[in-house]
C-alpha cells in the first residue's frame, strides 16, 4: 500500500496516510478538522543506497575472481616507458 501526501488549504497543516490505491482520498483535516484536505502529487519513495558500495563485481563468481587477479600485472613492475635512462642533455646539436 503506498503512502500519500496531504495539504490542508484551510490551516496548511501537511501529512502523509497509509492508504490502499483504492480508498478515496482523505477530505478531512486531522488538525483543523475542515474538509479542505487535497492529496499532493508527490516524487514517492526514493531508492537509497547505503553502506560502502555496491558493485558489478560484488557477486562474481570465486573462479571469476581468481581469474581476474591472476590477469592483474605484480605491483612491483613498473610501467612501460619507466626503465629508459634519463637523458643526458647533450642532443649533439
Amino acid at each position: 500500500m503506498p503512502t500519500y501526501e496531504y495539504a490542508c488549504d484551510a490551516c496548511d497543516h501537511r501529512w502523509e496516510e497509509f492508504q490502499s490505491i483504492k480508498a478515496e482520498p482523505t477530505k478531512k483535516c486531522p488538525s483543523c478538522n475542515k474538509k479542505k484536505a487535497r492529496r499532493l502529487i508527490s516524487a514517492g519513495g526514493g531508492l537509497l543506497f547505503k553502506g560502502s558500495g555496491f558493485y558489478l563485481t560484488d557477486y562474481r563468481s570465486e573462479g571469476y575472481k581468481k581469474a581476474a587477479s591472476a590477469d592483474k600485472p605484480a605491483s612491483s613492475a613498473k610501467p612501460a616507458g619507466e626503465n629508459k635512462p634519463a637523458p643526458s642533455g647533450n642532443d649533439g646539436g
